[in-house]
């Protein structure tokens, strides 16, 4: 992995939000290209519940300013770093008052999801690639964990196709247990659509539940992960048929290893 350029994106990431296996995993796996001489940058949403403070996040003033079209309106960008003590690892933190101000991951205090986690997604996803491109940081593999970042592989492979910094990056999903009940709005292909996404390339996700979230980012992916040792049915069997490169499940102290001889032998 010396001197590969791997970017990690992420729904959670610890020590910023609490301990699950989603959050460990997408630290593990920066971790371990960067003790393999890997490059690596991570990327997550700026919710609510970070201490900032605490966390000594502040923002680039030069990343941040631009403004994303989010299904007809401008969403303001703004970007925030901070360093994972004794790892020598930078995280970026995409942010925007309207989608990530409040107090809260997905749901309400009523534990429904909320109404637009669609527009958070697609800020997200956008909000990723348009601050790597102010970067200019080519990655050779781009590694999306966790549904809110389920989209990246989607835009990279049709909004952003023309866009020589990602011609030659490979996209990686890692596919976790973890669920939530029901479906995001209904308006979630149309806004999609709004950014000139073909009819074909958001079929999967016509009901916008997790299950076809995930199958979605296979889809527009290179190649899979398994994060858990338990997956739903669904997912199982449509990773197990899609004809890509596939990583079973490993425990966490198994990553370093594991993950880098599949990136390198499988990946790139």
């Amino acid at each position: 992995m010396k001197d590969k350029k791997v970017l990690v994106v992420s729904s959670e990431v610890v020590p910023y939000l609490p301990d699950n296996e989603l959050s460990r995993a997408s630290f593990g796996v920066a971790k371990a290209v960067h003790s393999s001489g890997g490059q690596t940058r991570i990327f997550m949403p700026r919710f609510g519940l970070i201490n900032e403070r605490r966390h000594q996040l502040h923002e680039v003033i030069r990343l941040s300013g631009m403004n994303l079209v989010i299904n007809d309106m401008d969403m303001p960008l703004i970007i925030k770093v901070a360093s994972i003590p004794k790892e020598r690892m930078q995280v970026y933190f995409i942010d925007n008052e309207e989608y990530f101000k409040r107090k809260a991951l997905y749901t309400d205090e009523s534990n429904q999801l909320f109404e637009d986690n669609d527009e958070r997604a697609i800020f997200f996803a956008k909000g990723v690639v348009e601050t790597v491109k102010k970067l200019n940081w080519s990655p050779d593999i781009i590694h999306v964990h966790g549904w809110m970042a389920s989209l990246l592989p989607l835009y990279i492979r049709e909004y952003y196709k023309e866009d020589p910094l990602f011609t030659d990056s490979k996209v990686v999903t890692s596919v976790y247990g973890g669920d939530f009940e029901g479906s995001l709005s209904k308006e979630f292909v149309n806004k999609i659509k709004f950014d000139n996404i073909p009819d074909a390339k958001t079929a999967s996700i016509t009901t916008p539940n997790y299950t076809n979230l995930l199958i979605n980012a296979i889809e527009n992916s290179d190649a899979v992960i398994k994060g858990s040792e338990n997956l739903n049915s669904e997912l199982q069997a449509f990773i197990d048929n899609c004809g890509k490169p596939v990583q079973e499940y490993v425990p966490e102290e198994l990553f370093k290893e594991a993950y880098t001889d599949f990136y390198t032998s499988k990946v790139l």
